[in-house]
């Protein structure tokens, strides 16, 4: 299999429950829920990302012919001793289950990586996750309904991405997500105020916007 990847670089995991952790971002080309192209935004399932995951241009970006090529590109960017360091790889995208597929996997862990994902939940991930986030969009089907955490984006106006309609799923962490638009302030209180009056959910704020990183 051939992997299209849209960048890859070390950074600080930005959002979440492994907030502030050193990670390597292995973000692969495309998605399911929107084609990434301004033209289609209108009429997508999923309308406000803020990704750009189209092509394979980004820095360390490319398209790697085998799990072992791009399991060795991903730990040319760990800085660190890998066997003590205990690296972190994020595969998000996009939708990087599209791609990230049982030997990928394997060929992270066998360079030492613990790997996490960051998935919309309309597919079934595959064993061998250490870390599996599930962020879901409008009114998509969700999937995946376990894992370590659920993220939820709020607010959204579809009825089927309201927090009540994922409470119930088997997940160890809960997060509202304020929606990062020209509403961000108040979007921020309400989820807030939601968390407060529903304390199954905690607040996860975008700290890479906040500080200024990628």
């Amino acid at each position: 299999m051939t992997y299209s990847v849209k960048e890859i670089y070390y950074t600080l995991q930005g959002e979440g429950a492994q907030t502030g952790r050193p990670a390597v971002l292995l973000r692969f080309a495309g998605c399911n829920l929107w084609s990434g192209r301004e033209q289609h935004r209108a009429e997508a399932v999923c309308r406000f990302c803020d990704t750009e995951f189209v092509g394979t241009d980004g820095p360390g970006g490319g398209k790697f012919d085998s799990p072992e090529e791009l399991a060795t590109a991903v730990g040319e960017k760990w800085p660190g001793d890998v066997t003590r360091d205990r690296p972190y790889v994020v595969c998000t995208g996009g939708e990087p289950l599209l791609q990230l597929d049982t030997a990928a996997i394997t060929a992270l862990h066998d360079t030492g990586f613990e790997v996490g994902v960051e998935s919309n939940g309309t597919i079934g991930a595959p064993p061998g996750i250490d870390w599996l986030c599930v962020s879901p969009k409008g009114r998509a089907p969700v999937a995946q309904c376990s894992g370590h955490e659920l993220k939820l984006v709020y607010p959204q106006e579809e009825s089927e991405a309201q927090p009540d309609c994922f409470a119930a799923l088997s997940f160890d962490h809960f997060f509202l997500q304020p929606l990062h638009n020209d509403n961000l302030e108040m979007n921020t209180r309400a989820a807030h105020d939601y968390c407060l009056e529903n304390p199954q959910w905690s607040l996860s704020l975008q700290t890479h916007k906040i500080i200024g990183i990628d």
